[in-house]
């Protein structure tokens, strides 16, 4: 289905990024879409419009789906062995490998499909839920209603989903997107009358939009000079004093933000522990929907703020309540996990125990994109950040260039030291959200990288001071590749 998580959201869901952020760099939106925050139909019409113009539909096989790789072709201690990536640092190795596919269709038949090159754009926001769990006796097991994820809510479809939830006590566990659109939902069709309940484990940072107080908030955080404010990764001496000297401004600019959106959180004791600084960098942060805080206020949604749960009989134990909170239908509003997805599709033990790396480690991508240890294989979209179609468009254009032969991979090496540098970054600033693997805050540091292993110019405006203070977006990268150069890395 064209779209992915887009072609299956609520009715009420909308982007949570500014338009002008969300889009591909060579395909602007369409004039008579106006919103700073596009709806889910938008969307879906915006990409439709894009896979059409640049015949993307014809490549596509609707209705099949992946269902394990294998590597043929050299041996696993070879490939454990080796200093360059594939052998040879260059896409399509020596040529003695190969990946086979297992690919099945709609009635479950499997046929084996044969590629030098694979690229995985599976996403982290779909495919395998993140199901809480529970000790026996205390789980969805000994609860007389409804226990569905939000995965499942949203593919019913909004006339099936809202007619299940007509009428009924509904519990939504979680406080973030999929969690606020679905309670939203849920006090449009029931109103005061059954009041959908929130449990909320872990408090975010709600927010309107992204100005602050009436400062544009992305000047803080997506241009060159937001990132002399940071640590970044392989920064050398001097840029390093630079954001160590400069860290009292950023502190200064955040907590100023934070004085702007918690005045509605202080009333429903819901401002976060965690500073808004790391909730950014960690993209964990959401827009709030329309008439959140109304609807608090009249009682359509309440929230039960708990760091556990379990389930009876009669609905969700929560903390600090003697009695549960009565249910029919619990929704579980909690994520996905997005490492599994890109672990699930290897058959091989060997590339299940590299592909996505430890708890304790970020998933080993070098520039977000590439494996050390997994030959002829890239992976699109699992990095976040604000906006992940710029930030895969962008990706996809430096990838694109390494197929092509325009430059060779470091080492082994060379590539798993810059991935622990990143990782080194991820966790001094996102916390224990890390295995999100957020590029947030550094995303135009970022896309330099990647513009100088193209050969293209990574200063992308019009003069010094253009350079380090304007925003950068996606039409910044337009005929990105017309000037490159090729070269070795």
């Amino acid at each position: 289905m064209l779209g992915g998580v887009w072609a299956r959201a609520l009715a009420c869901t909308k982007l949570q990024t500014p338009r002008s952020m969300y889009q591909y760099s060579d395909f602007p939106w369409p004039e008579s879409v106006t919103e700073e925050f596009p709806s889910h139909r938008q969307v879906v019409a915006y990409l439709d419009a894009y896979a059409r113009h640049f015949g993307v539909l014809g490549c596509v096989r609707f209705g099949h789906r992946v269902v394990g790789m294998e590597y043929h072709g050299v041996g696993e201690q070879t490939m454990a062995a080796w200093e360059e990536w594939a052998g040879n640092g260059q896409a399509f190795g020596s040529g003695a490998g190969e990946w086979r596919l297992s690919v099945a269709d709609a009635d479950g038949h499997v046929e084996t499909h044969k590629a030098d090159f694979v690229v995985l754009c599976i996403g982290m926001f779909s495919g395998v839920p993140d199901i809480p769990t529970f000790p026996a006796g205390k789980g969805p097991e000994v609860f007389d209603g409804q226990v569905i994820h939000s995965m499942d809510y949203a593919k019913m479809g909004t006339s099936k989903a809202k007619d299940m939830i007509r009428g009924k006590r509904v519990t939504v566990v979680g406080y973030m997107k999929s969690a606020l659109d679905i309670a939203a939902e849920c006090a449009e069709v029931n109103g005061t009358a059954h009041p959908c309940t929130m449990v909320v484990r872990t408090k975010h940072w709600i927010v309107p939009d992204y100005s602050v107080w009436g400062i544009n908030g992305k000047n803080f955080i997506l241009n060159h000079f937001s990132e002399l404010l940071i640590h970044k990764p392989g920064e050398g001496l001097l840029l390093s004093i630079l954001a160590t000297l400069l860290t009292p401004l950023r502190w200064a600019f955040y907590k100023l933000a934070e004085s702007y959106y918690s005045i509605p959180m202080k009333k429903h004791g819901m401002v976060p522990d965690h500073s808004l600084f790391q909730a950014l960098a960690a993209v964990t942060i959401s827009i709030t929907p329309k008439d959140h805080y109304k609807r608090l206020e009249e009682g359509s949604i309440m929230l039960k703020k708990s760091k556990t749960f379990s389930l009876c009989k009669e609905g969700v134990l929560v903390e600090g309540e003697p009695s549960p909170v009565k249910s029919d239908v619990v929704i579980f509003g909690t994520g996905f996990k997005g490492d599994e997805k890109i672990k699930d599709m290897f058959t091989s033990e060997y590339f299940r125990n590299v592909a996505i790396g430890s708890e304790s480690t970020t998933v080993p991508l070098y520039r977000e994109c590439i494996n050390p240890k997994i030959p002829q294989l890239a992976v699109i979209g699992y990095s976040d950040t604000l906006s992940n179609m710029y930030a895969s468009d962008i990706r996809a254009k430096w990838l694109a260039r390494f197929l092509d032969g325009s430059f060779r991979l470091p080492n082994v090496t060379a590539m798993q030291k810059d991935v622990l540098e990143w990782e080194k970054y991820m966790k001094r600033y996102c916390g224990r959200y890390f295995r999100r693997s957020s590029i947030m805050i550094l995303n135009t540091w970022y896309n330099d990288q990647l513009c100088r292993d193209m050969g293209c110019n990574r200063r992308r405006k019009k003069g010094f001071f253009s350079e380090l203070f304007e925003v950068y977006v996606p039409g910044d990268y337009a005929n990105l590749l017309s000037n490159s150069k090729s070269k070795e890395h």
